[in-house]
């Protein structure tokens, strides 16, 4: 019986892990960043081909290379089952790679023709692998797939024109790799060849990170500059909210207006503010961030063209209705205007599809509703005014459906009772305080904000 001498098996295992452990190394990296863009994908909100296909073909591509270079298989130790598996999986490899391609728009109609051809057979020989094990007919039809199907690769991409020098990047990549794996699978016939299409892999890798970086400092530069935008616009919008109702003889008015993002489609306006007179407009553009706020601005120039007829709500509100009509693109604006005259002790109302006016009167509510169609969404819509009388220490409240439709932890909405509730506890307050009690009791009770939130309070305090 001869006896294995522990030193030359030691010497042998070491001289084949040496030869090994750099395609380890390579494979292993290479699996890893198939697992982090794998992982990337899934946690965005919105599927990216790209980075999916990316993934996919990175990852097999590693793991191939880690199954195929374990040193135990260079000496004679290897399950047949994982055999197999290695085999398939490297079958699979191209089907990836060419959707990737694909997903950078480097493939051309011949290379979508290519692609169609490739998964089939790619899939097919697998399956085979899987099956029967290692055969060497399926490795020359494999060997010969992969040598046609990179050539056609290389020549579509070489037709492919692009004016963008990020992808001029990724395609000098691709094809680096491209020209490496084609002369892998040439001389892999020879009993001696180095391995060099793992570097070239690592080389595209790199070429991918090159952009990934640019795009994304490009992106970063990109979001600044919209997020110094937006804070323009929100000092615009801001400018065109008036700060302060003028002080008044006859009345108190405090607003509050808190945007769900950094511009909003909410708006408010004092159309008439002295000792007697108040004209007080509230405004909701459907939808929410820059697209209503715009809206927002051409509502403040309607409201202001059809000043002369601010002692006549109705009249606004359908001067209105006639100016936005069509310029909205489809959005619509819901609205209420009160005017208020302290000399006949006498409000007016009217509103288009906007919530309830509430005035509280010796501790009790009062709805009031005088409701048209919104504005800007039909021309036949009409408008008509409601008079109340004003009674020395009456509060109005004016605001948006944000304020009613904010949703609790139990889908619960605020609602209009108690808001109502809630202006009845803040009678001993002042405006200002009422205001902010009502936006700070509305945000604690809704989980997040998700509508603009205004609200104006007017006491009438004339004798």
């Amino acid at each position: 019986m001869i006896v294995p001498d522990p030193q030359f098996a030691r010497s042998v295992f070491l001289r084949v892990f040496n030869q090994s452990q750099v395609f380890l190394l390579v494979g292993a990296a290479i699996t890893t960043v198939g697992l982090l863009a794998g992982g990337f994908s899934l946690l965005r909100r919105r599927l990216d081909p790209l980075l999916l296909w990316f993934a996919t073909f990175a990852g097999l591509y590693g793991v191939h290379m880690v199954v195929e270079y374990q040193p135990l298989w260079s000496l004679g130790v290897q399950a047949p089952a994982l055999s197999r598996i290695g085999l398939a999986i490297g079958f699979l490899v191209p089907i990836p790679a060419f959707f990737f391609f694909e997903a950078l728009n480097l493939l051309g109609k011949l290379g979508r023709i290519l692609r169609n051809a490739v998964w089939p057979i790619a899939v097919s020989l697998a399956l085979l692998t899987l099956a029967l094990g290692y055969k060497k007919f399926i490795d020359e039809v494999n060997s010969f797939l992969v040598i046609a199907a990179l050539l056609v690769l290389v020549v579509a991409l070489l037709q492919v024109r692009h004016g963008d020098r990020d992808v001029a990047i990724i395609r000098w990549g691709v094809l680096f790799f491209c020209a490496c794996a084609l002369y892998n699978n040439i001389v892999r016939v020879f009993p001696h060849y180095y391995n060099i299409e793992p570097f070239s892999f690592m080389v595209l890798l790199a070429c991918l990170g090159i952009v990934a970086g640019r795009r994304a400092l490009a992106q970063e530069q990109e979001l600044s500059n919209i997020q110094k935008e937006l804070e323009i616009a929100r000092s615009i919008q801001v400018s065109i909210l008036p700060s302060d109702f003028p002080t008044s003889a006859s009345f108190r008015v405090t607003a509050r207006y808190l945007p769900m993002t950094s511009v909003a489609g909410d708006f408010y306006d004092f159309l008439l503010a002295d000792d007697k007179r108040a004209g007080i407009l509230i405004a909701d553009v459907s939808g929410h961030g820059v697209p209503a706020a715009l809206i927002a601005s051409m509502v403040k120039l309607a409201a202001t063209a059809q000043i002369a007829n601010a002692t006549s709500p109705s009249n606004l509100l359908n001067g209105m209705n006639a100016t936005l009509l069509g310029n909205t693109q489809k959005q619509f604006v819901t609205a209420a205007y009160v005017y208020l005259d302290a000399e006949k002790g006498e409000l007016q109302y009217s509103a288009a599809a906007h919530p309830a006016m509430l005035i509280l009167r010796n501790a009790e509510v009062i709805r009031v509703v005088e409701n048209g169609l919104m504005l800007a969404a039909f021309s036949f819509a009409t408008y008509t005014t409601v008079s109340h009388p004003l009674i020395s220490g009456d509060r109005l409240l004016l605001y948006t459906d944000g304020i009613l439709e904010a949703v609790n932890s139990r889908d619960e909405e605020f609602g209009e009772e108690r808001l109502g509730a809630l202006l009845q506890a803040t009678a001993d307050l002042t405006p200002k305080e009422t205001a902010d009690r009502i936006i700070a009791t509305v945000q604690q009770w809704s989980v997040s904000q998700d509508d603009d939130l205004t609200v104006l309070v007017c006491d009438y305090t004339a004798s």
